[in-house]
């Protein structure tokens, strides 16, 4: 064969690896950062995270905005997760930055939020002398993380790093932090990339075994009463359509958590609402009274339970989860699913009809019982009788004229049971709120982090006066980065759930409740003036005739945050309600939601 000839075989010189680069563990860091796709972290520097920021300075990729305080950083990397599926990122230094952030975290880990914080740490040699600003933040976070690493050399920075994301992100999504001393950002290394991911021990299972699927989808197909049990993980599942189609092909009805608001659209019939606590009767009731439960995504939380031992009956449970340690833990499964949902429902749709075909379902006489307890049991409100704006009103206002597009914060409270009741849901990751935590304050950061995740959206914060007082200061970030966020605070001059508590459960007693903020001639603070203060677009409603106008020129400013402060009557109550440790059955509904019956024993 000639050497000639396009197919001889050429000597070739060895191919050489360029050397990896070497570089400081602080430009590893933001290099990493770079080549895991990250466009926007939050956070604020100090000593120990120092030489991070020096080159996260000059990085063309990475936008950092600087947050007034680090559980404020960590709220807006939970919305920015919340709304768009990414992975949430937030940087503290150590000591006090870090331990700002322990809030943020716990609050990532109860509601499974992607979230990677990165946290600065004293010199290695200084660690265990009680040096400033030291604390042991890898200990204080094991019980509410993911995992937790302690990084001592610049070399270990890549693969931690690659290593955080990686477990954020999959299996069942949560926080994962990221602890480096400063002498690691400090010293030299080569950076290898792509890093050696080695977790061992850590092999999320995704797919469900099929004997499962097919015991479950003959459940449902004989069943006489089933529900559909949505929870959270089925939008950490970005499993929305999956769902719609499995649902629609069994025909059942369905009930989405607070967390899962938006994972079925509202608008369709088979949805009958949020269960739980503050959930609507017929949701509520046709859990109680079903013969089967297929619970996708949820975790049997108290809230959707109310007393355990006495929730749902007469029901077998289909469990499908992505952590196998959530099933079971309250409720035993008589079919447990361990699988990633996205998966699992196409599995199931196609053996649930499959098992139809063989054993064609009725629903019919469930339905109708269903049916007729929406038309006797509607999601309403009393209007109020002192003259102030009705909570329930404002916010369904808020959400009509938005529309389903919008992207819907909520604090903790009254007002986040109005939010998940009054607004309609169409889509998935439009509702954002800390559902396991309860954690006040959540609202302003993560509808400021949703916002830079998805800017063409209107991103409302709907807040009360208490939570709005605890991460306030964030509307600064939010003018000084042009993050045009909309904040409806829902103000009847206290800290409403806990005053409803008190009227039922304490003989109408209102100790430390009263806030000062929207009655009268007395405001502490006045919400215009500070919104003012911070340079947003202010406004005071206390007139009916005033919401749509005020809402409108909320949407119409996207120069600058728009701040609305809605003063609405404090006797306003977040109905229905079962009383905790209490058994969701009929009569607490039937019944007039009296104090007498609240106060049943356990």
């Amino acid at each position: 064969m000639s050497i000639d000839s396009p197919t001889a075989a050429v000597p070739r010189p060895p191919a050489r690896t360029a050397p990896a680069p070497v570089m400081t563990g602080a430009q590893a860091v933001v290099r990493s950062l770079d080549l895991l796709g990250v466009t926007d972290v939050f956070g604020l520097p100090g000593g120990a995270i120092m030489p991070v920021y020096d080159p996260l300075m000059d990085d063309e990729h990475v936008r950092h905005i600087l947050v007034r305080h680090e559980q404020g950083a960590g709220h807006a990397a939970e919305g920015y997760a919340a709304a768009s599926g990414k992975v949430g990122v937030a940087i503290a230094t150590s000591g006090p930055g870090a331990t700002n952030l322990v809030t943020a975290i716990a609050d990532a880990y109860m509601d499974s939020v992607p979230l990677v914080c990165i946290t600065g740490q004293v010199f290695s040699t200084l660690m265990g002398t009680d040096a400033f600003q030291e604390a042991d933040i890898v200990g204080i976070t094991m019980p509410i993380t993911k995992h937790s690493f302690l990084v001592k050399t610049a070399d270990e920075i890549p693969g931690a790093i690659a290593a955080a994301f990686e477990i954020a992100s999959t299996g069942r999504p949560g926080p994962v932090l990221v602890d480096i001393t400063k002498d690691a950002q400090q010293a030299e290394a080569p950076f290898i990339w792509p890093p050696k991911v080695d977790l061992p021990g850590y092999r999320p299972v995704t797919k469900a075994h099929g004997k499962q699927i097919q015991a479950a989808a003959h459940l449902l197909a004989t069943a006489k009463k089933p529900v559909l049990y949505v929870g959270g993980g089925t939008i950490r599942a970005n499993a929305a359509a999956e769902l719609k189609v499995f649902a629609e092909a069994t025909g059942a009805p369905l009930v989405t958590t607070l967390m899962a608001r938006g994972a079925f659209p509202d608008s369709h019939d088979q949805h009958l609402g949020m269960p739980g606590m503050h959930g609507t009767v017929p949701a509520v009731l046709a859990l109680q009274e079903s013969d089967l439960i297929v619970s996708l995504g949820a975790r049997f939380d108290d809230r959707v339970t109310g007393k355990a031992a006495l929730f749902a009956p007469n029901a077998q449970v289909v469990h499908v989860d992505i952590d196998p340690a959530e099933i079971s833990k309250i409720r035993t499964a008589d079919v447990p699913i361990v699988g990633d949902l996205k998966e699992v429902l196409v599995d199931l749709d196609a053996a649930f009809r499959a098992a139809d075909a063989e054993h064609p379902h009725d629903y019919t006489e469930w339905w109708t019982h269903l049916n007729g307890l929406r038309e006797e049991f509607p999601l309403g409100y009393t209007p109020t009788s002192d003259g102030l704006l009705s909570p329930q009103h404002v916010i369904q206002r808020i959400g009509e004229i938005t529309g389903p597009e919008g992207v819907f914060a909520s604090g903790v409270g009254q007002h986040q049971m109005w939010a998940a009741q009054f607004i309609k849901y169409e889509r998935p990751n439009a509702w954002l709120n800390s559902g396991g935590a309860g954690t006040m304050g959540y609202a302003v950061p993560a509808a400021m982090g949703a916002k830079v995740a998805q800017p063409e959206r209107a991103v409302w914060a709907i807040d009360g006066d208490g939570c709005f007082q605890m991460t306030n200061q964030e509307l600064a970030t939010c003018v000084i980065n042009d993050i045009p966020i909309k904040v409806a605070i829902i103000n009847n001059s206290s800290l409403g759930m806990v005053r409803q508590w008190q009227t039922l459960f304490f003989e109408g007693r209102h100790s430390n409740t009263d806030l000062n903020t929207g009655h009268g001639t007395r405001r502490i603070p006045d919400f215009v003036k500070l919104a003012e203060a911070y340079g947003c677009l202010a406004i005071r409603v206390e007139k009916e005739d005033e919401i749509d106008a005020a809402i409108q020129l909320a949407l119409d400013t996207n120069d600058r945050p728009v701040v609305i402060d809605f003063v609405v009557s404090a006797d306003a109550m977040v109905w229905p309600m079962v009383p905790q440790g209490v058994s969701n059955s009929y009569v607490q509904y039937a019944r007039d939601h009296s104090p007498a019956f609240a106060e049943q024993e356990d």
